[in-house]
């Protein structure tokens, strides 16, 4: 999917407020345990996140759509458990896979979904495999989005409502089709508002100023930190030094050794103002785009012996979830569509480049080891591809 969000912007059309409001409310709903009803054209299912699962709510889910429920797992998360299919070692995991549920408790499918708590005594060797479809590789993403486990229990309704809306509405549950996922990102940069600004001094630079954005279903901001007096000139033309950095609440704030993210944040303040001026933008994406509380998870993995891209990919996620549209969106509002990216990640690079951004240079930006952080930068360059 991360590879998807990499198209040019403006190549999207615009997608209604509609689509933000459904799939914002969705997202509440599978976050509090509750149900929601995601169709395509001829097939709809109930879809709750797996590491909300209970014998209650499963029975439910059966109850109302008269069928057996599947779980979902990624193609990553099923070859952890060792229940994908053998491929060839540089053919990638599918997006999804079904694991029939027939006497399956809630206990086994939330240690299915989630290895920080599940272990070998978990997995049933036998468990039958199904195929997936468009609305399943639906489901897991929602999950995403919801910075939820990337695992959903599904329960197919046959046959698939004629109106799937009023179906959902008789009986109080919310409903969205895959298209309203599948635009749920793009949708979601291009409502990017500028709703608050102020100035401020900073150790590293006090010429700065602080602006918000906020997308249109109400979720996290993003920020710029403006440094001096940047000028793109006229049509952004001219490049700026910018840093794209991912919030890392645990390196950032608290001062975490695990990781160099603090040490880059306070670092490219104080190189965009010895440059002179430049944007640091502060992306709202904790952990590579998994979220906080998966980071969490995924260090507990890390504590195991898994490297930072394996943890994310034994919880189902792929090594990186980041997105870089909102970004290129906040650069375009600020004036700047040339840059030169403060960034030791090529991927980034082509990633904003692809985004409709032009990347002058990568100016390269590297911080020696703390001592505990020496594996993790390791598998920067290794995993990532990284250039220190």
């Amino acid at each position: 999917m991360a590879g998807t969000m990499l198209k040019p912007l403006a190549n999207q059309k615009v997608a209604d407020g509609a689509v933000l409001r459904a799939v914002a409310r969705a997202l509440a709903d599978l976050r509090r345990g509750a149900p929601v009803l995601l169709y395509a054209p001829g097939e709809a299912a109930l879809v709750l996140a797996a590491e909300q699962a209970n014998d209650p709510a499963l029975a439910h889910l059966t109850a109302l759509a008269g069928g057996a429920s599947l779980l979902l797992l990624t193609g990553r998360r099923a070859m952890a458990l060792g229940l994908a299919p053998d491929r060839p070692s540089n053919q990638p995991p599918g997006p999804a896979m079904a694991l029939h549920l027939e006497g399956i408790a809630a206990a086994t499918v939330v240690e299915l979904a989630d290895p920080a708590i599940g272990g070998p005594s978990a997995v049933k060797a036998d468990l039958p495999v199904g195929e997936t479809t468009k609305l399943a590789t639906a489901a897991i993403d929602l999950n995403k989005l919801a910075r939820l486990l990337p695992a959903a229990v599904v329960t197919p309704i046959t046959p698939a409502p004629v109106d799937p809306g009023a179906w959902a509405a008789a009986h109080d549950i919310l409903s969205l089709g895959t298209t309203d996922i599948e635009e749920y990102r793009f949708a979601g940069a291009r409502s990017l508002t500028r709703v608050a600004e102020a100035r401020l001094p900073l150790a590293q630079a006090e010429n700065t100023r602080i602006i918000a954005f906020r997308p249109g279903d109400g979720g996290i901001e993003h920020l710029a930190l403006v440094i001096g007096e940047p000028q793109g000139g006229p049509r952004g033309e001219t490049p700026v030094l910018v840093r794209l950095h991912s919030e890392c609440f645990t390196g950032d704030l608290l001062g975490s050794l695990r990781c160099d993210c603090g040490d880059q944040l306070h670092g490219a303040l104080e190189a965009i103002a010895k440059a002179g001026s430049g944007v640091l933008l502060y992306l709202a994406q904790e952990g590579r785009g998994i979220g906080l509380v998966n980071k969490l998870r995924a260090y507990g993995l890390q504590d195991r012996g898994a490297d930072t891209a394996e943890a994310n990919e034994q919880l189902g996620f792929d090594a990186d979830e980041r997105i870089y549209l909102p970004a290129a969106e906040i650069l375009r509002q600020l004036g700047f569509r040339r840059v030169r990216l403060l960034t030791n990640n090529p991927h980034k690079v082509t990633a904003l480049a692809r985004c409709g951004i032009t990347v002058d240079e990568r100016v390269p930006h590297a911080f020696p080891s703390n001592g505990h952080n020496a594996f993790y930068l390791a598998t920067k360059v290794a995993r990532f591809g990284h250039e220190f």
